[in-house]
C-alpha cells in the first residue's frame, strides 16, 4: 500500500526528520524492524503544549500531541528505510507526563494508536505501553516510539 498517499488521504504531510537532542540517531534498522527513538510532539521544531497531562493539560489535548509524536515517528522511519515498506506496526510505547494523581495514560496514547490503525489498516494492529512519567524531555506532554517490521 502507498502510505504516504494513505496520509494524504487522511489529511496529514509527514514532516521532516525531528532533529535529536541529545547523542542518539532518529531510527536504527535491525534486520527486518525498524526502532524509533522516542519522538515528541514537536512541530517545526516547537512543541505547541507543554506540562502534565491531568494539570495544564486535558487527556483530549495529550491525544492530540500523540497524534503529532506518532507523524513524527513515521517520518523517522520514511528517512530510514522508506514509509512504503512497511509491513506491519508492531508495537507503540508511550510515556506521558502526569500529574500526580493523573491515570488516564491508555486513553492518552490512543490518540497514537487509533492514528496508526487510520494509516495502516489492519497492518497497524500492534502491541502497546502507555506509561505513565514525572516528565519527559523539554516539558513534553508525551512521548512515541514506534517499532514496525519492514518487507524483505
Amino acid at each position: 500500500m502507498d502510505f504516504h498517499a494513505r496520509l494524504q488521504e487522511l489529511g496529514y504531510e509527514l514532516p521532516g526528520v525531528a532533529k535529536p537532542l541529545a547523542s542518539y540517531v532518529p531510527a536504527v534498522r535491525v534486520g527486518n524492524q525498524v526502532w524509533t527513538s522516542g519522538q515528541l510532539p514537536l512541530v517545526e521544531g516547537t512543541l505547541p503544549l507543554t506540562g502534565k497531562v491531568g494539570a495544564e493539560i486535558t487527556t483530549e489535548q495529550a491525544q492530540e500531541q500523540a497524534r503529532i509524536a506518532a507523524l513524527n515517528a513515521l517520518a523517522a522511519i520514511d528517512a530510514e528505510v522508506g514509509l512504503d515498506d512497511i509491513s506491519r506496526v508492531l508495537k507503540i510505547v508511550g510515556f506521558v507526563a502526569s500529574d500526580p494523581g493523573y491515570a488516564d495514560q491508555p486513553a492518552v496514547i490512543n490518540g497514537a494508536s487509533d492514528f496508526i490503525g487510520e494509516v495502516f489498516g489492519d497492518a497497524g494492529t500492534h502491541a502497546r505501553s502507555a506509561v505513565g512519567v514525572a516528565a519527559l524531555p523539554k516539558n513534553a506532554p508525551v512521548e512515541i516510539e514506534l517499532i514496525v517490521e519492514i518487507a524483505a
